[in-house]
């Protein structure tokens, strides 16, 4: 038959239990209710590379290149149909059995036909009411790669099938509604680091085909969020549950254990699409900030990724910038290691010698309080690195075995944890003068997490001592778009002027320069740039009132202590017509 294919697949068959009774008892409620159910079956099989071939009302069937992917969809599917029915009365819940197998089948003309398809409907009818059923080939697949129970129901003499196999798959049930209204009085207790739960967007479009691509934006978001380590980020599969419900944020904060959330929503005008995002502090209902973005639906999956990328690189500053005011309500004496963090972080943005000496104390005794707080570690060589640049550093070779120290704990501790990563690297080239191994690291940091805008941030230094200034401009304008909130923009503007400096176009550099010292008048390196620039381009009276700035800032800076790896001569030339101390 030249129009049938044959493959080997994950069958996923899906029924719902009872449905000829529930449709006797309430046939307008029950195919609300079933509607309902299938949007989060039909998203879930989309998220998770699936494809439906066949549907009969109340069964699905559906096949997936992955027994994994199946597997993973029928649980994320079972727990958020549970949570759903909490709301409904016992008589009148959607229970649906699932059945998965991977068998060779038959495609037609797009439905599948065939013996493995017959096992995995035989596997559905076998399971328990909101269970999994799973034969032992795809129980062979999934068994290492998927943190689940299985309990071996040994053979199964299915009709009209040979004996087969067959394992049941643990779902854990979610809270009844009466435990949860209890709950309501116990909240979860908030983890020690910021939490965060990203609930289902929701489609204002009224076409079901938004439904997927916002389902799928949100896991681009929660995958994203996720690769930063201080965060601690609740799992799609919990916030499905508030998929079509008008939930208060206050009430998923106590459900869910979380401090923020991030809520948003898709609108379809023709061939464009707009999605608003707002992240809120969920504990006191306070909006932290909120955003929209727009683009065409020809490239979907890109645009799912800018969304994705521009709303982590938002609210990871404006998180960061709500939890240390939170830390400096507590009293000091009552610190503990990520508090100390938290000040010491804030402290280094203020970009004065006495504020990089108070934040090293912190950072010490957040050391103290947890010797194996990685970030602690990293934020340590940030300071030494502003001893050596200012000319703070009364040992230098101590100083240098110090950071190196440091660095390497920090590189031990959150081996792949970017912000860890970043400033250890960016410490062994500024300090140490490991230049390669320095860009390494960073390299590392940017393969972690590609959504972190300091590690682009700090690859564009490293990149103009390297003698490659289109990269490193490239780089720092990543950093940019990333993170338009970020307290160390005005670094990143410096940096592309170095970085035209470097590349010998220094009117460019000079206005980059003069851009980064209005953002932040206290930034030594923006007034730096712009004396090095006037110099070059040669209105020394301008060069020498920039370096008078950057003395006033940072007394202690020297050509010696400045000048670092891969610096040249028309560097330092221009440092000492400026007026910079040898």
């Amino acid at each position: 038959m030249a129009d049938v294919e044959r493959r080997l697949v994950a069958i996923f068959a899906a029924d719902v239990e009872g449905y000829s009774r529930l449709m006797g008892c309430d046939e307008v409620g029950t195919l609300r209710n079933l509607t309902d159910r299938r949007k989060i079956l039909d998203a879930l099989i989309s998220a998770h590379r699936g494809r439906i071939a066949n549907t009969a009302g109340d069964s699905v069937l559906a096949e997936f290149a992955s027994a994994v992917d199946a597997v993973q969809c029928a649980v994320e599917a079972q727990t958020a149909w549970v949570n759903a029915n909490d709301q409904l009365p016992p008589d009148r819940r959607i229970n649906f059995r699932i059945g998965v197998h991977i068998g060779d089948v038959m495609v037609r003309a797009g439905d599948l036909f065939g013996d493995g398809v017959n096992i995995a409907a035989r596997l559905q009818s076998s399971a328990t009411t909101d269970g999994i059923c799973i034969s032992s080939a795809a129980h062979e697949q999934v068994k290492k790669l998927l943190p689940l129970t299985f309990v071996d129901l040994g053979m199964q003499y299915l009709k009209n099938i040979e004996p087969i196999r067959a394992y049941a798959v643990s779902v854990a049930a979610a809270p009844s509604q009466a435990a949860r209204l209890a709950d309501a009085q116990k909240p979860l207790a908030l983890p020690d680091k910021p939490s965060i739960a990203v609930l289902p967007f929701q489609n204002l479009s009224g076409d079901p085909e938004q439904e997927y691509f916002a389902d799928g934006m949100v896991e681009e978001i929660i995958t994203a969020l996720s690769r930063f380590h201080w965060l601690f980020v609740i799992a799609r599969t919990s916030t499905l549950a508030y998929r079509s419900r008008t939930v208060d944020v206050r009430q998923v904060s106590r459900e869910l254990g979380v401090r923020y959330v991030l809520e948003g929503s898709v609108r379809k005008a023709g061939n464009r699409v707009r999605i608003t995002g707002q992240l809120i502090d969920a504990t006191t209902g306070a909006h932290l900030w909120a955003d929209r973005f727009e683009g065409s639906l020809e490239n979907v999956f890109e645009l799912q990724d800018q969304v994705a990328s521009g709303v982590v690189g938002a609210i990871d500053p404006k998180l960061r910038e709500a939890e240390t005011a939170r830390s400096k309500r507590k009293p000091p004496a009552n610190l503990d290691a990520y508090d100390c963090v938290l000040r010491a972080y804030a402290l280094l943005h203020q970009w004065t010698n006495e504020s990089s000496e108070e934040a090293l104390r912190l950072l010490y005794k957040a050391i103290e309080l947890d010797p194996d707080y990685a970030q602690a570690y990293s934020l340590a060589t940030w300071c030494y690195c502003n001893r050596k640049l200012n000319g703070l550093a009364t040992e230098p070779d101590n100083e240098r075995r110090e950071t190196a120290r440091l660095a390497r704990e920090a590189v031990r501790l959150g081996k792949d944890d970017a912000f860890s990563l970043c400033w250890a690297g960016h410490s062994l080239v500024m300090v140490v003068g490991e230049l390669e191994e320095g860009a390494a690291l960073i390299d590392r940091a940017l393969a972690s997490n590609p959504n972190h805008a300091m590690s682009w941030g700090l690859s564009g230094w490293t990149r103009i001592w390297l003698n490659q200034p289109e990269i490193a401009i490239e780089h720092f304008a990543r950093a940019m778009r990333l993170s338009p909130l970020e307290s160390s923009f005005h670094q990143f503007e410096a940096g592309i002027a170095f970085a035209h400096i470097r590349a010998h176009r220094y009117g460019e550099a000079l206005l980059w320069a003069e851009k980064a010292l209005r953002d932040q008048p206290n930034a030594p390196d923006a007034a730096m740039a712009v004396a090095v620039g006037s110099a070059l381009v040669g209105d020394l009276e301008k060069a020498k009132r920039a370096m008078k700035r950057v003395l006033e800032i940072t007394p202690g800076r020297r050509v010696s202590t400045v000048v670092g790896p891969g610096r040249h001569g028309r560097f330092t030339d221009a440092l000492r017509k400026a007026g910079m101390p040898e």
